[in-house]
C-alpha cells in the first residue's frame, strides 16, 4: 500500500490543534518533531513538525479535502502555513513517520525519548521518559504540556501521591513515577489514553507505581479510596472550560488538604476565571507560569479549619 504524507510547521501553541484535526483522519499516525532551537533565546520560538499519513484509497481525497478544509479553519483564528503532501511508499512509511520524533528536552530534568531510540541523555544529567509516539498528544511539544512537567519538577517531593486527571499519553504520570512519586493515580475518559498511559509505565519501569483508570474525578476518588491514599500534589492539563467545569464538580476534593493542585491548558485571557472559580472551591493561588499565550497556574488547597 502507499500512504500519501502531510505536513506543516506551525508554532508549539498551534501543534495540538493541527494534530488532532490529523488524528481523525490519518489511521497511519501522526507525528510532531520539535525543530532545533536556532534562535538561543530559549524553547518559545522553537516550531513543530506536524505530519501523518493517509492510506492511498478510495477514501483518499474526501480525506484530503476534509484535511485541508480543517486547516483553512484553523487559520482563520491563527495563520498556517500551507500544508506540504507528498506519496510514500508501504515499506517506508513507518520508518518516514519515526523520522520525526527526535529527543525533547523540557524544563530542567526531563528529557522525552521515542522508545525506539537508544536513550543516552543520562549522560547529560536528564531524566528520560520513554514515550511511545503513536499517541499525538503528551509528547511534549506543546505549551501547556512544557509548562505542567516544569512545575512538577520543582513540586514533587520524593514519596508523594501524585494524581493525574486527564492523562492522555501518560507524559506526566510516568514524569512523575521517575521523578520519585511513591504513587500515581491517573485517570482520563478516553480509553485509548488508559492504554498508551499502561503502555508507556511498561515502557518505563514504573507501571507498578502508576494505577489507571477509566474516567474522571469519580473515577480518581475512587482511585484514592482503593489504594486508602490521599493526592498530594494534582495534574490537569485540560482546557480551561473543562477545568472550570470540573472545579464546579468538586476537583478541590481529589487533593488533600495542604496539597497542591497544578492546572495547564489555559489561555493568557482565560486565566483569571479559572484563578476565581478556583477560589471558590478553596483553592489558592500560589504562582501562574507562562509559555508564549499559555499558563499553567499552581494552587493550594487550603487546610479545613
Amino acid at each position: 500500500m502507499s500512504w500519501l504524507e502531510v505536513s506543516l510547521t506551525v508554532d508549539g501553541e498551534s501543534a495540538e490543534a493541527v494534530a488532532d484535526l490529523f488524528q481523525r483522519h490519518a489511521p497511519g499516525g501522526v507525528a510532531l518533531q520539535m525543530e532545533p532551537d536556532a534562535s538561543g533565546e530559549g524553547r518559545a520560538e522553537r516550531r513543530v513538525l506536524v505530519s501523518a499519513y493517509l492510506p492511498v484509497d478510495d477514501r483518499l481525497e474526501e480525506k484530503r479535502r476534509s484535511i485541508e478544509e480543517g486547516l483553512w479553519y484553523l487559520s482563520r483564528i491563527r495563520p498556517l502555513p500551507e500544508p506540504i503532501f507528498r506519496q510514500v511508499e508501504d515499506q517506508d512509511w513507518e520508518e518516514a513517520w519515526k523520522a520525526h520524533y527526535k529527543p525533547v528536552p523540557v524544563g530542567r530534568k526531563l528529557l522525552i525519548h521515542p522508545v525506539w531510540l537508544e536513550a543516552e541523555a543520562e549522560a547529560q544529567g536528564r531524566v528520560v521518559i520513554l514515550m511511545d509516539p503513536g499517541q499525538a498528544f503528551g509528547t511534549g511539544a506543546h505549551p501547556t504540556t512544557r509548562l505542567c512537567l516544569a512545575a512538577l519538577e520543582d513540586m514533587l517531593e520524593p514519596g508523594m501521591v501524585v494524581g493525574d486527571l486527564g492523562c492522555g499519553s501518560g507524559i506526566l504520570s510516568v514524569a512523575a513515577a521517575r521523578l520519585g512519586a511513591r504513587q500515581v493515580l491517573a485517570v482520563d475518559v478516553d480509553p485509548l489514553a488508559v492504554e498508551a498511559t499502561l503502555r508507556n509505565a511498561q515502557a518505563n519501569g514504573v507501571a507498578q507505581r502508576v494505577q489507571v483508570r477509566e474516567g474522571g474525578l469519580q473515577s480518581l476518588l475512587a482511585l484514592q479510596e482503593q489504594a486508602g491514599a490521599e493526592v498530594q500534589l494534582l495534574l490537569a492539563n485540560i482546557l480551561a472550560k473543562v477545568l472550570l467545569h470540573l472545579l464546579d464538580e468538586g476537583l478541590s476534593r481529589c487533593v488533600a488538604p495542604g496539597g497542591r493542585v497544578v492546572m495547564s491548558g489555559v489561555l493568557e485571557e482565560q486565566a483569571q476565571g479559572v484563578v476565581e472559580r478556583a477560589a471558590q472551591a478553596g483553592l489558592d493561588l500560589l504562582e501562574i507560569r507562562r509559555e508564549q499565550d499559555w499558563c499553567a497556574l499552581a494552587f493550594y488547597r487550603k487546610l479545613a479549619p
